[in-house]
């Protein structure tokens, strides 16, 4: 694995737990809504991850 892969990756990572540490910030009212949006955002995060491993 190459030096640049793992920086992408934590990268990646990172952008990922601030995108859901934000979410927690907004003011949503119902529970639901932030839990659809964590679930998007992590399932995207994976897929890149993913991505930068060659796996797709």
């Amino acid at each position: 694995m190459s030096m640049s892969i793992v920086i992408s990756i934590l990268v990646t990572f990172l952008v990922i737990v601030l995108i859901v540490y934000l979410v927690d910030l907004m003011p949503i009212g119902d529970a639901r809504i932030k839990n659809i949006i964590r679930i998007v955002v992590i399932i995207i995060g994976i897929l890149v991850m993913l991505k930068y491993l060659a796996v797709f």
